[in-house]
């Protein structure tokens, strides 16, 4: 079967839409208590550090449900894994508004939130693969990651204004409501596999998860892909987390801060649907994900000492721009590597890497913050060289022989 005769269905776009719709809601509802977080520990009566838990918590949750949430999607379907992560995620997000005057349940059901997260994000790739053919994989890979960023920004836009008209507690759930209907349309819309698969014979098989990790972690290129994923999404979490401190001892407001982040996350909105067709269209990956690593440099050396507002609006777009377009390319890049190893394992190992950097990164920050003016630059100069070894490290990987190879004529 030649490729121009491989037949791919409409009913893709609804499966990821439906994929998109429960995958935003996720960090939606991780993100939420970021912008309240002055008011939310008025209302609960603890510390801003309390209120930190409920967002950390999903890090933490991370790293020890990811391989087990990999070895269910890439052992029965994404929509199985996906499946479980919507109902955990619909249940416990009513629970967290049904018990919203609770600290200790409002937590726990974050939790309940946070274990079904890996569920969701390690199927991107997965998704992708079922249901689409190999020069649009890293479209729709971005289009998920496009998902990811309109939740983060909906949560950051939404959360003050529904807490000012409804109340925390009215908020919360609100947000589990959606979550419930969002849950529900995955189960009723999603399907595993279309009725003919997107790619040549044989190319749909894929090692057993166990064998394909082993595979991953003695390839060369899977692994520097690793370290530089560790880098890159451990500095987007660590920048996006300490915003406000780390712009603070230049005279920022707090709502400067806010403008910044919201800003990246814009600039990585576009990012998302400008880069991957790009990457699609070219049949490359290596130079979109090498842009992005050169392109993410000024633009943290400028969130780091930009003394003018417009500069450092500048230079917080132009980050995100970059540093979040990479992601959904460097997905597709690492599960093409890495074939036949099965997606989800590398989706979550590449997640996983980001996670626990940003619990380092973000520790690390706070920590070693400078007493006398809590300038944060000392740490910022860290991370750039960290980006720096990133972008010294890439060039020697190969480009995907499964994309340049691939004959869209």
């Amino acid at each position: 079967m030649a490729e121009s005769e491989i037949k791919v269905y409409g009913y893709r776009w609804v499966v990821l839409s439906a994929f998109m719709f429960i995958l935003g809601m996720t960090q939606l509802l991780w993100i939420t208590f970021a912008p309240i977080t002055k008011d939310a520990a008025q209302f609960y009566g603890v510390s801003d550090l309390k209120i930190g838990l409920f967002s950390m918590s999903f890090m933490v949750v991370y790293v020890f449900v990811s391989i087990p949430a990999s070895w269910v999607i890439d052992t029965y379907g994404f929509r199985v894994g996906v499946g479980i992560g919507t109902v955990l995620t619909g249940v416990f997000a009513l629970t967290r508004g049904i018990f919203a005057s609770d600290y200790d349940l409002v937590l726990l059901s974050q939790i309940g939130i946070a274990v079904g997260q890996p569920f969701v994000l390690n199927s991107i790739t997965k998704v992708a693969a079922r249901w689409f053919p190999i020069n649009e994989r890293a479209t729709a890979a971005g289009l998920g990651s496009l998902a990811m960023y309109l939740g983060i920004a909906a949560g950051m836009a939404l959360t003050p204004y529904l807490t000012i008209k409804h109340g925390l507690p009215g908020m919360l759930y609100i947000y589990g409501v959606v979550a419930m209907v969002s849950a529900f349309t995955f189960i009723v819309l999603a399907r595993e596999n279309p009725p003919t698969p997107p790619c040549l014979p044989g190319q749909e098989e894929r090692a057993l998860m166990l064998d394909g990790l082993k595979q991953m972690l003695r390839q060369r290129d899977f692994i520097i892909l690793m370290v530089v994923f560790f880098i890159g999404l451990g500095i987007f979490n660590g920048v996006t987390t300490w915003i406000e401190d780390i712009i603070r001892p230049r005279g920022f407001t707090v709502v400067q801060a806010g403008n910044l982040g919201g800003l990246m996350i814009i600039g990585g909105i576009i990012g998302a649907v400008v880069m991957p067709p790009l990457s699609d269209f070219f049949r490359k990956r290596k130079p979109f994900i090498l842009l992005a690593l050169v392109g993410a440099i000024p633009g943290l050396l400028g969130i780091t000492f930009a003394t003018s507002y417009w500069l450092l609006l500048v230079s917080g777009f132009i980050f995100g721009f970059f540093v979040m377009s990479a992601g959904p390319i460097g997905f597709q890049y690492g599960a093409e590597v890495t074939y036949p190893a099965p997606e989800g394992t590398s989706n979550g190992l590449l997640i996983l890497m980001g996670q626990i950097s940003g619990i380092i990164f973000i520790l690390a920050m706070d920590r070693f913050k400078s007493p006398a003016t809590g300038s944060m630059t000392p740490s910022m100069l860290i991370l750039i060289g960290l980006m720096v070894l990133g972008l010294v490290l890439f060039p020697v990987l190969k480009e995907s022989t499964i994309i340049s190879s691939t004959d869209v004529s």
